[in-house]
């Protein structure tokens, strides 16, 4: 670990989609990933060289809510530390930039077999279930 290198907000769209393929598959495309980057509140990323290994990123109003997205490390390079590495990055964003005195919600989605690294930070389930729609974006072209 001691010549991993840490970077924050320098994650390319190519280096999240190369690194979303090692664990999840087919990526995203490259213009919604660019979009993405732009409008993230923190990216941080972890690279051994010039190969980037390890990422996460926020999402939020900077006020009362903060989403950690994207939490990947890839699999060669998991069980070192590299995700509580991470999440001590973010975490450190959110109460840096959060209001002196006050709570801030933050939250994440997580598979069952990462709940218990997740509770490590204290996070915890509630009730609340999980919604998502992927919704298709189309263009109604104008006839002349």
């Amino acid at each position: 670990m001691k010549d991993l290198i840490v970077k924050h907000n320098e994650l390319s769209a190519e280096e999240f989609i190369q690194l979303w393929e090692t664990v999840w598959g087919q990526g995203p495309s490259q213009e919604q990933t660019r979009l993405a980057m732009e409008h993230t509140l923190f990216r941080v990323s972890v690279f051994d060289g010039d190969q980037i290994v390890a990422m996460a990123r926020v999402i939020g109003d900077m006020g009362l809510d903060y989403y950690i997205k994207d939490v990947i490390v890839r699999p060669e390079y998991q069980g070192r530390g590299i995700g509580c590495m991470l999440m001590g990055e973010i975490l450190q964003f959110i109460n840096d930039h959060g209001v002196e005195g006050t709570d801030i919600f933050v939250e994440l989605c997580a598979m069952p077999d990462k709940i218990p690294f997740y509770e490590k930070f204290g996070f915890s389930a509630n009730e609340a279930q999980r919604l998502r729609i992927f919704h298709r974006v189309e263009r109604k072209h104008e006839e002349i």
